[in-house]
This record gives C-alpha cells, structure tokens and sequence, in this order.
C-alpha cells in the first residue's frame, strides 16, 4: 500500500488510475511504498463518505492539485479530502500541529524553515475545510494566504538583500580599516623620519651655535686686545708728544 508523504493537509487514500484517463496535474513529492503489499497491488478507493459537491471538489482540486507518482507501469493519484471538517478535526490538527513543532524541533521564535512549513500546512488544510463549508469564503482565505506568501518572499529578499548590503559594507569596513592601520603605520615611520631629521638638525644648530660663540668669543678677546695696544700706544704716543711741547728749563 502508498503511504502519503506526510502532510498536515489532508488527502485522500491514494488509487491507481490507467494512464489514458488521467489528465495532466501537477506533480509533487513521491509516495512511499509500503514493504508489506506491492507497488502494482490493486487498492481500494476509500469508502464512500458525505463529501462537497462536484463543485466543491473541483474547485479543491483546483486550489491543491492532485498528486501523482507512477510506480512501475501503475499510476497513483492522490487527491485533497473532501470530506466535511468537525469539532474534533479542528482540535486534532492543533495536537498535531503542536505535536509536529515539537519533533521536528522548530524555533518558537525569529526565522525558521521548518515552523513556516508547518504553518503554511496547516493554513492550507484550514483552507480546505473551510473551502468545503463555503466557497467563498475558502476562496478569500486563498487570496490571503497568497498575499501574505508574497509578503513574506518581499521580505525574504529585502532580508537578503540587506545580509548581502551588511557583508558588503563588513567587507568595505574592514578595507577601511586595514588601509588606515597601513596609513598609521605610514605616518608613524615617516613621523620618526622627521624626528631623526628633526634631531640631526638640533644637534648641528647647537653645534653651529658652538662654534659660533667660540669664534665670537676669540673676536671679541682679539678686539680687546687691539684696544688695550692701542691705548698703551696713545699714552706713549701722547707722553712723547707733551715731552717734545713742554719746554726746557
């Protein structure tokens, strides 16, 4: 026996139908064969139950295409229940739900993949019952289950476009930061340049100041000298001078 491939949204028993009068449907996730029985078995349809109309059907069918896989040279189809929703089903597929969060560990909070899924199964089989009770109304609950899908995929990519925006300016960053460390490091060897020059340059002003004050120095003994030789000069000069003025007695 075909075992469905695990859904919260509910299905009908898979049944073989020859190839000729099947039409196209959408094609899903494969089936699971059971060991216990063939894949080429015959199975039942399932019984009978009090359903939607034709309509109703059609319209489901519509909204969740059947599923098909072809095992061997059988064909399988697999269909959403149209069988009315009660009470209890409302609350099982809240168990379940809870149930399914729990095993398949989902986040309670932030994004997360597998909660989506499970969420966006439970819409759906919302939408089928409700689709079931009114058309309507199960027609506007797909009209917001698509909006609010294409809600979350303008967020989903203004999230990732902001992930690639925020790597890319990460990136620009850290470029900045390494040619501004290399720039530092720049500054800092050419600040000690400066320094050395600036060093060098002291020490041979101060040596020029030196040697500068040392001649001036010499100058200045040489120019005092000159003065004292010229004042012993002028004094012999003018002894001699007043010795040949004065007259003898």
């Amino acid at each position: 026996m075909i075992e469905p491939t695990e859904s919260l949204l509910k299905y009908d028993t898979p049944i073989s139908i020859s190839k000729g009068r099947v039409r196209k449907t959408v094609k899903v996730r494969p089936f699971k064969v059971s060991p216990q029985q063939p894949a080429d078995s015959p199975v039942p349809p399932p019984p009978k139950t009090k359903s939607g109309s034709p309509e109703d059907e059609e319209i489901l069918n519509v909204i969740f295409p059947p599923r098909e896989c072809l095992e061997g040279n059988q064909l399988w189809v697999q269909r959403v229940s149209t069988a009315p929703c009660t009470r209890a089903d409302v609350v099982n597929l809240e168990e379940v739900l809870d149930r399914k969060l729990q095993q398949k560990r989902a986040l309670e909070t932030g994004i997360c993949p597998v909660r989506r899924e499970l969420y966006s199964q439970c819409f759906d089989e919302l939408i089928r019952q409700v689709t079931i009770n009114c058309t309507e109304r199960g027609l506007l609950l797909l009209r917001v289950r698509d909006e609010i899908q294409l809600s979350i995929t303008a967020y989903q990519s203004l999230y990732e476009s902001s992930v690639v925006f925020g790597m890319r300016k990460a990136l620009q960053a850290e470029q900045d930061k390494m040619d501004m460390r290399q720039r530092i490091s720049n500054l800092e060897k050419e600040k000690q340049d400066l320094t050395k020059q600036l060093n060098e340059q002291k020490a041979e002003w101060i040596a020029n100041e030196k040697r500068n004050e040392e001649k001036w120095e010499g100058q200045e003994k040489k120019h005092m000298e000159q003065i004292q030789f010229l004042k012993r000069t002028n004094q012999q000069l003018k002894a001699q001078l007043e010795g040949m003025v004065t007259p003898k007695k």
